[in-house]
């Protein structure tokens, strides 16, 4: 995986909630009721996430898909010293 996609991916995940919820806590009824704007903002970042991000999370679940099967080509300890 790439530590530069997954910042990424993480750092639009983090916009996708907070633009929606800073501009909910501009009007005046949601700032008295917060936990329904995070709620509100959650399901808007989460609706962008799925339809704007596919990329960004293809990239990722793929670099971790291909480190893991990295390490389950790869010989253990005990069979790298067997072969010696």
């Amino acid at each position: 995986m790439r530590a530069r996609s997954a910042l990424v991916y993480t750092v639009l995940r983090l916009l996708f909630f907070l633009v929606p919820f800073g501009i909910m806590m501009l009007f005046p009824i949601l700032r008295e009721y917060y936990w329904l704007a995070a709620i509100f903002a959650a399901l808007i970042g989460l609706s962008l996430s799925l339809l704007l991000l596919r990329k960004p999370l293809d990239d990722m679940t793929s670099g971790l898909r291909r480190r893991r099967a990295e390490e389950r080509t790869a010989p253990s300890d005990e069979e790298a010293e067997d072969a010696r």
